[in-house]
């Protein structure tokens, strides 16, 4: 129970999240965006990091794991960013949102299979996010990017589906928070590296960087509530209600940008939520 609020969690940060990626993805360049955004999420996690966290558990296979999630979560990251700035909604998203059935079957080769219910519901939300982001409206991009949003989106979903594996994995050798620390200090480490190399335009002060910032927060909540679930009882349950994500992006934009979603919408949305339903009870 408790993994399925946190994955809800992280799911209404990350809602948010995407809302403000609207506002801010056309003004920014994706390297720099990810820098401020991971910057401003290890700023506000450090002092609980270090406080609170077992760094001395990291010198075991909890760091090693703790520093590859870092590498994937950069992947993850950069691939959502780019396959959302050259592709539509409706065929990015339901990319992205298949990397809980990897959770899922990861979950299922370490000895821990799903009910044949509880796999229907882990199906249900994922179709629902599917036909979600399918009967989107949003016009699409240019033929030409196709192929490469396709493409960027299955790095994002693989990304995310790996991160959480390493991560809860390391959250369950030892480490806590230290643990999450390391994973924002490596992916942020590999951002910097590659602005350093290839040297894209950054904004000036009057960028977006409040935005930035709080998407920032926003992201390490989120990532912080999925990871922390690897102690608890079908963690992988927490990365499938996260996935979700992509609903609440939706009511969000329905509610405050005053965006229509249509009836089939709703039902899709309604089977997102019945799946999650299942699985709490």
């Amino acid at each position: 129970m408790n993994s399925l609020v946190f994955g809800l969690a992280a799911a209404l940060a990350w809602g948010i999240h995407d809302v403000c990626i609207r506002h801010v993805s056309q003004r920014v360049a994706i390297l720099p965006m990810m820098a401020a955004i991971l910057g401003a999420g290890l700023l506000a996690l450090l002092p609980f990091g270090l406080a609170l966290g077992d760094w001395p558990a990291l010198k075991g296979p909890g760091g090693w794991l703790a520093g590859l999630a870092g590498l994937t979560f950069f992947g993850a990251g950069f691939g959502l960013y780019s396959a959302f700035a050259i592709g539509p909604v409706r065929l990015v998203a339901p990319i992205v949102a298949a990397f809980p059935a990897l959770s899922v079957g990861w979950a299922a080769l370490q000895g821990q299979p799903p009910s044949r219910m509880q796999a229907a519901a882990v199906l249900a939300i994922i179709g629902g996010v599917a036909m979600i982001a399918v009967l989107s409206r949003k016009a699409d991009t240019q033929t030409g990017t196709r192929g490469p949003a396709v493409f960027w989106a299955a790095i994002a979903a693989v990304g995310f589906a790996a991160t959480f594996a390493l991560g809860q994995a390391a959250e369950k050798a030892g480490g806590g928070l230290a643990a999450l620390t390391l994973t924002r200090i490596v992916a942020i480490g590999v951002v910097l590296f590659l602005i350093a190399v290839l040297r894209p335009a950054i904004p000036g002060r009057d960028g977006p960087w409040k935005w930035l910032a709080a998407m920032g927060c926003l992201d390490a909540l989120a990532l912080g509530l999925v990871l922390r679930a690897g102690s608890m009882t079908h963690p992988e349950f927490a990365s499938v209600t996260a996935s979700i994500f992509g609903v609440v992006t939706i009511l969000l934009a329905w509610a405050f940008l005053k965006e229509r979603v249509a009836p089939l919408q709703w039902g899709a949305i309604l089977l997102v939520f019945s799946g999650v339903g299942y699985l709490a009870a």
